[in-house]
């Protein structure tokens, strides 16, 4: 991601900057594209990582800049987005409020949006109002007056089809107006109780606080705008609770539901005027029809299931294809670049089998993160996404959550980060919290090759494929299984989240757009490699070292030596007929050589020391050095263990977990030591302790990285300890229960 610079230039001189304000799903960043082009960059807040766009265009000839906040509901600076939303807004940024606010309305769902509109009025800026997605509007019959509209409100007010590009010139002609004659919204008139309450704190502030920051104060319960004034928050906290009961007093309304109450009676009088009963009733028939389906108890929840099956089926059979040509792209690129570097033996394994391997592991899995998000994007664009949220909500309700919390853990089937970064929308932060420590717990999609190679290897072929497909079908809930219970556990004993009523705007139902659907897709995807596959290469190039030295010449001479007196006794060639095949790089045995050279070299490697000596702690749940050794490398990426035990087993790296030759090797697989000695080392109990502790280890150091950039590093720290001592304890107990049943 690319912060933004900070701005250099003087107030004078500076660009005038654009602000796109509006609800979720609104096509605010549709229109955000459609005016800036290709001429933008994302730009991270300052302190938090919440992510905005930020672009450029030209209003009658003249550069400005284009600000895509992210969407929100209302100023009630509940989330990290409401809030950066609210310190752009007063300038506590760095910078200036923006020269102009572009509120972008679903014209479909008017009252709903002119709220924040309304809100918005109260800071006195200049506003043009868009009423985005005019055609459907007009199509349902449902579209008001824009003229009697901006009649009413004091501002432009600019019917558009984002989609189409229609209405686009209009609204830079609003913009380039609004900037050289600007225009404030008409603002409600506020019960005589909330004027008073406003007078008394602005008084007594002194100036540290307008008019509408005086409000927020009064109407949220968790304002950010207290800690401008740390040495007086006592003072402020004393006086805010005397503007409350003065509202609760004059007004009879709760001073929480104070504002909406005031703003809803505002916007009814208006639309009042703009729409008649009849449309607007219309606009909610065909939806409720939809919705007596998909959000039945019964039948909505079979539908639900359905949806997510069909969903992960093709993420996964569609995905494949495109996988294997990723894969072959990057055997491809490995044999082209070792032939030049086989003079410096050293460089060239740390470019084949560290940097490119490294990026190959990266890039694999991009089938599978594109496709997800690209059936994310048309739930969301259709409006299902909040129905299924709904759905969710009483299996998570339990725990101390809600249905928000659905929508990260859905997108952390694919990948745990863009899931912990969806956590944002969340309001409440120890629910935010909660739901983080939980993303890693869903079975993304780099778990699968692990799953995939062993129940192909030992499953499959001992109780048929459909026992096969179940097996894999219950990997993918082990963590969802546990993650609930442990969030029930924290919330009742550390963070006692406060009963959460689930408040979400149902969206009405439209055809999504696939352009857009495309776009949402692609940045996903974007997200993906620049946030973990630049920390997925890095620990590849760190175990490629681990697993490549020290490389001594002492142990190839002896690997050698062995390797063509085993040859010999078992081919009944002669030592120099060896030795003539082994000249040949073309001839099997060659190949074979070389396997033996891997394993050799892996085996006293540092990462093989390091795997030798911690195997007691694995013995527990049956692993030998040689599976230790597999995890310990997989932990900065898990994906990474597949290509591990293929040069373990003397296989090379190029394996993948479709290989038959690594599946018969794990099966004729045996200890050579100790007291299961001839014994095969991969029985059903050390195959089922294996997969559930990928399933429940934080295997990944860019979930980690992304975890502490969000909720801190000893939340990051602690999960990792927590979820890998989890997976050893599940392990060992799965290994210990099984081999005693003779499983």
């Amino acid at each position: 991601m690319i912060a933004e610079a900070p701005q250099k230039k003087s107030a004078s001189s500076r660009l005038p900057r654009i602000a796109l304000f509006g609800n979720p799903n609104t096509g605010k960043s549709t229109i955000f594209n459609q005016l800036t082009g290709l001429r933008q960059r994302i730009a991270n807040y300052p302190g938090i990582t919440v992510e905005m766009h930020l672009g450029r265009c030209r209003i009658n000839g003249a550069p400005v800049e284009i600000l895509d906040l992210p969407g929100t509901y209302s100023l009630s600076a509940t989330s990290p987005d409401e809030r950066v939303v609210i310190e752009i807004l007063t300038g506590q940024s760095g910078k200036p409020p923006p020269d102009v606010i572009v509120c972008i309305l679903d014209a479909t769902n008017l009252r709903r949006n002119l709220f924040l509109a309304s809100q918005l009025a109260e800071y006195s800026l200049p506003m043009v109002l868009v009423l985005n997605q005019w055609d459907e509007a007009r199509r349902r019959g449902i579209a008001p007056d824009p003229d009697a509209l901006e009649e009413i409100l004091g501002v432009r007010v600019v019917p558009t089809v984002g989609i189409k590009g229609e209405g686009l010139d209009t609204l830079r002609e609003a913009i380039a107006e609004a900037l050289e004659h600007p225009r404030r919204m008409r603002r409600i008139e506020w019960h005589p109780g909330v004027q008073q309450a406003t007078a008394k704190l602005l008084e007594v502030s002194n100036g540290t606080f307008s008019p509408a920051e005086v409000q927020r104060l009064i109407f949220d319960s968790d304002s950010s705008l207290k800690n401008r004034r740390p040495e007086l928050r006592p003072q402020i906290d004393d006086l805010i609770h005397q503007a409350r009961e003065l509202v609760r007093h004059e007004s009879g309304l709760n001073p929480y539901a104070a504002e909406a109450i005031l703003h809803y009676s505002h916007l009814d009088r208006i639309l009042g005027r703009v729409l008649n009963d009849s449309q607007r009733a219309l606009n909610r028939q065909a939806d409720e029809t939809i919705d007596s389906l998909l959000v039945h108890r019964f039948w909505g929840s079979v539908i639900f299931v359905a949806i997510m099956t069909v969903i992960f089926q093709s993420v996964y059979a569609w995905a494949a294809p495109f996988m294997a040509l990723f894969e072959n792209f990057t055997a491809w690129l490995q044999a082209l670049a070792a032939p030049p570097l086989a003079a410096f033996p050293h460089f060239q394994s740390l470019v084949v089998d560290g940097i490119i391997a490294g990026v190959g592991s990266v890039i694999v899995f991009l089938p599978q993160i594109f496709i997800l998000f690209f059936f994310i994007a048309l739930l969301e664009d259709s409006g299902y996404m909040g129905r299924a949220a709904f759905l969710m909500d009483k299996l998570f309700g339990w725990c101390g959550l809600n249905g928000k919390s659905f929508v990260p853990l859905l997108s952390s089937f694919a990948c745990a980060i863009p899931g912990i970064l969806a956590t944002r929308a969340l309001e409440d932060p120890k629910a935010r919290i909660t739901t983080v420590l939980m993303a890693p717990f869903m079975s993304c999609s780099a778990r699968l090759p692990v799953y995939i190679l062993l129940i192909g290897a030992f499953i499959e072929p001992s109780f048929g494929p459909v026992v096969a497909g179940w097996t894999l079908l219950g990997m993918h809930f082990v963590g969802l299984a546990l993650s609930l219970p442990f969030a029930w556990i924290f919330n009742r004993l550390m963070f006692r989240i406060p009963n959460q009523p689930f408040i979400l705007e149902m969206t009405s139902y439209k055809i999504p757009h696939l352009p857009n659907v495309l776009l949402r897709m692609w940045e996903g995807g974007r997200e993906f490699l620049l946030r973990a596959g630049t920390v997925i290469l890095a620990f590849s190039v760190i175990i490629w070292a681990l697993l490549y030295f020290p490389r001594s010449a002492e142990i190839s001479e002896q690997t050698t030596a062995r390797f063509i007196t085993e040859t010999v006794a078992t081919t009944g060639l002669s030592e120099s007929e060896v030795r003539e095949l082994l000249n040949d790089p073309e001839s099997e045995l060659s190949s074979e050589l070389e396997h033996s050279l891997q394993s050799a070299w892996v085996s006293h490697s540092y990462l093989g020391t390091l795997g030798k000596a911690v195997q007691p702690l694995f013995a527990p749940a049956g692993f030998d050095w040689k599976i230790t050794l597999g995890i310990l490398a997989s932990f900065p990426a898990r994906e990474v263990i597949i290509a591990t035990l293929g040069i373990i087993y003397n296989l090379g790296s190029e394996v993948d977990e479709e290989s038959v030759g690594l599946r018969d090797r794990l099966a004729a697989e045996v200890w050579t030591e100790g007291p299961h000695a001839g014994q095969p080392v991969f029985t059903l109990p050390t195959v089922f302790a294996l997969m559930v502790f990928f399933a429940l280890c934080m295997q990944c150091g860019s979930t980690v990285a992304v975890i502490g950039r969000q909720i801190g590093w000893p939340w990051a720290i602690g999960s990792f300890v927590f979820m890998t001592t989890l997976a050893w304890a599940a392990a060992v107990v799965i290994y210990q229960l099984g081999s005693r049943i003779s499983l």
